[in-house]
């Protein structure tokens, strides 16, 4: 049992002990990409003696530090310890006491193992450590690794591992290290020297040295005074807890082995549930992301609780690496960068047909939805951001316009401040404003390709996934009120049509509002949007309310998306599909409480690839926020009331009200929507440029075929046929090369034609062409006779269909 007290006893005095010299160092981890995308090989290699590395100076007076106040603490929680109830999801009552019971000793009333599986506890809502003694009468839902809070916890702890390693390895003063959303996580931290893919096998030992120890995670709570004491040696910690934690407070720190780290948690019970760890990472970064504070070194690692998922992530990390699209993009002359511009693409002629084509589909998908496409100004006055409220929250991303004139008279003509827009919504706000509105006349849907600029910092920049200059398929949904559930309804099942063409599947999460000095608006507003989501959401996947509880027998429960729920809806699935019945959900979404915009809740929607890489692409995000403050409205229907009034007298009266006593009952004024469904066009190309590996299918292809000609004698026919396909609007190309046959229909398919267009001396008498496809499978080396008409109506199918086969 891992009880405070326990802990404390079997880590009490306990200092960061030598591995044995000759132990086997840690696996070696996927090799940072090169330059053409492929992984390098593990350096620094040969065995690494622990024993040779000298300890931090600050390791001794931290840790005396800690186990002082940590005695203190265990002391207290003696004193209180009284009998509490602790209630499980299924009803279960058990016994417990106050400041001494833990989730684990709870789950351990279960089985071992599921003690053994258990990563945190989630108490009245509130995540908690599994071994953090309990301290009220309390309800305990266990999370493990299937939940996605459970992972958090399980890399929030690697990446305090991590950091005991960097300290060790390098004397290093640790910034912050937090999980990431996309799985793994970093530490970042001032180094004296730099970072080298040759440290990793050193970093790798280290690690495994922290998690054979099995080190508990030890919380304390400490004063703010004694915590900047404690942390005086680490600037950028001492910084952060001067500025976070206010003044008579207190906060928590961890302890595992060596590392002493303020940290909110939770964490697991000890470094040893960490089975696999590797670092296969390094960059650098500024200290809070502002290029005038230092710069940092960061390490980026990812760990697994069993050997064999570190080796499959390993196989696909090996597999992104040879489908990178920054390599293939290259390789298929797709698009460049340059110094001059960073994180602006410049698109080739074969990169701009991609563009082009996704755009097209999108606008006539847009036609048959009833969407209107607009386009609207780069630039605007900082007026209209600060009327959004994107000023206070976002001008620091934007590109600011002002200020630098060349001559005197330029600069007293432009003395106001203008912005590059890092998004559409405001714009198309205004667009709605000019012109008075019926309710007949709603929803009304504008859609907008602009261009998009966000200052991302230099060092954030990443190929197309994250860039300066990009756009949108943007759109924005004017609607009553009582439309709004139908509008989200049909969003997703817009997104769920694209998404299903494109192959991705997809997870969907309701984000909430964010913290209160973020969020615009009142908590009434917030609470009516998130509720509008819900319905929708739960509508969308055909998810039923006041559904019997399959955890406590004779009671219902309306889905909401919580941790409890998702449990609960997926036993009822599981249950369903074991006998045979058929359940009729469609998808199960998931609470993300607290990331909604600030400006209102969202649904957001992530995809995944072939290679089971979650993506963020599409969003739906509702929003009472921007109608109000752009005084946005529509004429409601007339009662009868006003029927029968003169129109000369609602004219005279409307005069008369003063400004600033207009009506902003919800009645009146529209809800807005912001729609996407690629999100970022570039980013959107990236994540399909790696999922089909480069292949593009036929739809999409900026390489659709290419007529090969079998001897100079037939390059005419081949010219002649290639202009009857291009002229039908396909992308096709001619071999002019003296290359032999079977070399030319080899490079036709390395260069990812779909087709391969063979003709002859009986093709040209036939005016026909052998066909062969690109897939080296066994119908590869088949080649079939079509006449030309054949051929395109084969073609235009395929293009119908969006067949991802060919």
């Amino acid at each position: 049992s891992y009880s405070f007290c326990t802990l404390l006893n079997i880590n009490m005095s306990a200092k960061p002990e030598h591995a044995d010299p000759a132990a086997k160092p840690a696996a070696k981890p996927a090799g940072k990409k090169g330059g053409d995308g492929k992984p390098k090989p593990k350096k620094g290699g040969g065995k690494i003696d622990i024993k040779s590395i000298p300890l931090p100076e600050f390791w001794e007076e931290r840790i005396a530090t800690f186990e002082k106040l940590y005695a203190i603490q265990c002391e207290e929680y003696a004193k209180k310890e009284k009998p509490i109830t602790i209630k499980l999801l299924n009803g279960k009552e058990i016994p417990g006491v106050a400041f001494k019971t833990t989730p684990i000793d709870i789950a351990k009333t279960i089985s071992n193992s599921m003690a053994d599986k258990m990563f945190g506890a989630k108490v009245n809502d509130e995540m908690w450590d599994m071994s953090r003694p309990l301290e009220f009468d309390c309800t305990v839902d266990l999370i493990d690794w299937e939940n996605a809070e459970g992972r958090k916890i399980f890399w929030h702890s690697s990446s305090h591992i991590l950091g005991a390693a960097m300290e060790w390895k390098y004397g290093a003063k640790l910034s912050t290290g937090p999980p990431l959303k996309e799985g793994g996580f970093f530490y970042e931290a001032e180094t004296k020297e730099p970072i080298s893919e040759n440290d990793y096998q050193a970093v790798d030992a280290l690690i495994k040295d922290v998690t054979s120890k099995k080190y508990p995670f030890q919380r304390l709570v400490i004063k703010k005074e004694d915590a900047l004491e404690m942390f005086k040696y680490n600037p950028f910690k001492h910084a952060t807890l001067k500025d976070k934690v206010p003044e008579g407070g207190c906060c928590t720190v961890y302890r595992c082995g060596p590392l002493v780290d303020p940290c909110r948690g939770p964490h697991l019970p000890h470094t040893g549930r960490v089975k696999a760890m590797t670092v296969h990472k390094n960059s650098s970064s500024y200290w809070r992301n502002k290029d005038t504070n230092p710069v940092l070194q960061r390490i980026y690692g990812m760990s697994f609780p069993q050997d064999k998922m570190l080796t499959e992530w390993k196989e696909v990390m090996a597999a992104a690496a040879q489908n990178d699209h920054r390599r293939l993009g290259v390789q298929q002359n797709l698009w460049m960068f340059h110094e001059y511009s960073p994180g602006s693409c410049f698109w080739f002629p074969n990169g701009a047909k991609i563009y082009n084509k996704l755009t097209d589909w999108i606008r006539k998908e847009y036609r048959k939805r009833g969407f209107d496409e607009v386009i609207s100004p780069n630039m605007y006055n900082k007026k209209l951001w600060e009327t959004s409220g994107h000023w206070a929250k976002y001008s620091e991303d934007m590109f600011r316009i002002g200020g630098d004139a060349p001559t005197p008279e330029q600069a007293a003509a432009e003395k106001d401040t203008y912005a590059l827009k890092p998004m559409n919504c405001p714009g198309h706000c205004l667009m709605y404003a000019s012109t008075r509105h019926s309710y007949r006349e709603l929803p009304i849907r504008y859609a907008d390709f602009g261009v998009l600029h966000r200052n991302e910092l230099a060092g954030a920049l990443s190929g197309l996934t994250r860039v300066r200059r990009f756009c949108q398929d943007d759109a924005h949904i004017f609607c009553l009120p009582e439309q709004t559930t139908e509008e989200i309804e049909k969003g997703l099942s817009f997104i769920e049509h694209i998404y299903d063409i494109l192959g991705f599947s997809f997870h969907l999460a309701l984000s909430t509002r964010p913290a209160e000095n973020i969020m615009l608006g009142t908590h009434e507003m917030w609470d009516r949007s998130e509720g509008y989501l819900a319905v929708a959401l739960n509508k969308f996947c055909n998810i039923q309310p006041d559904m019997d509880d399959p955890m406590i027998a004779g009671e219902k429960f309306t889905f909401d998306g919580s941790e409890g729920h998702v449990r609960r809806l997926k036993m009822i699935m599981q249950k369903a599909d074991k006998a045979g019945t058929p359940h009729g959900i469609r998808h199960v979404w998931e609470l993300n409480p607290g990331d909604g915009a600030f400006y209102g809740p969202k649904i957001d929607i992530r995809i995944e690839d072939c290679m089971k890489r979650k993506h963020q692409l599409g969003t739906l995000q509702l929003d009472f926020n921007l109608p109000q403050r752009f005084d946005l409205s529509f004429d409601p229907p007339k009662s009868a009331e006003d029927a029968k009034k003169d129109e000369s007298e609602k004219k005279e009266a409307k005069e008369e009200k003063k400004e600033g006593e207009k009506k902003v009952d919800d009645k009146i004024r529209p809800v807005m929507i912001h729609r996407a469904i690629l999100g970022s066009l570039e980013r959107c190309i990236a994540i399909l440029t790696e999922h089909w590996k480069g292949k593009w299918p036929f739809w999409i292809s900026p390489r659709q075929a290419i007529v090969v000609p079998v001897s100079e004698v037939h390059m005419e026919y081949a010219k002649k046929v290639k202009d009857q396909l291009y002229g039908e609007g396909y992308e096709v190309s001619v071999d002019t090369s003296d290359a032999q046959l079977g070399k030319k229909i080899r490079n036709g398919q390395m260069a990812q034609y779909n087709f391969i267009l063979v003709v002859g001396e009986n093709e040209v008498k036939t005016e026909t062409v052998n066909v062969r496809l690109r897939q080296t499978d066994n119908k590869s080396g088949e080649m079939v006779s079509k006449s030309i008409p054949e051929l395109l109506e084969q073609w235009k199918q395929l293009c119908d269909t969006k067949d991802p086969s060919i």
